[in-house]
């Protein structure tokens, strides 16, 4: 994904990022159209996982799943950690992509059903 970006100084550039697969990407893009800030981006966990991104909301999963379709290899993820972070979201078992938000819904962070 390429972002148009400026510099404090006014510079144009454009910044490439590292996307999620295409089985994720509407998610994805969806998240990215609405505001939504993405918190880490990158390889999270380990060596299985690929590229994670996680966004400061909370993901309704059941009502994102009604209004963007998913592979059956898509699968919803919970994990309630508890000294290692907590996180919901999908997970693409293909590609070992995810897109992750808070764990349960929180007050003053923004729900996403799609």
């Amino acid at each position: 994904m390429i972002y148009k970006h400026r510099t404090p100084s006014g510079v144009r550039c454009d910044l490439v990022e590292e996307v999620v697969c295409e089985h994720l990407s509407p998610l994805e893009q969806a998240l990215i159209d609405r505001g939504i800030a993405v918190t880490f981006r990158g390889q999270a966990w380990s060596m299985n996982c690929r590229e994670w991104v996680y966004f400061d909301c909370f993901l309704d999963t059941s009502e994102i799943r009604k209004r963007i379709p998913f592979p059956n290899f898509v699968h919803d993820h919970s994990h309630r950690g508890t000294h290692d972070g907590k996180e919901r979201g999908l997970v693409c078992t293909i590609c070992h992509d995810g897109i992750m938000g808070v764990y349960e819904p929180v007050p003053g962070k923004p729900i996403f059903r799609g």
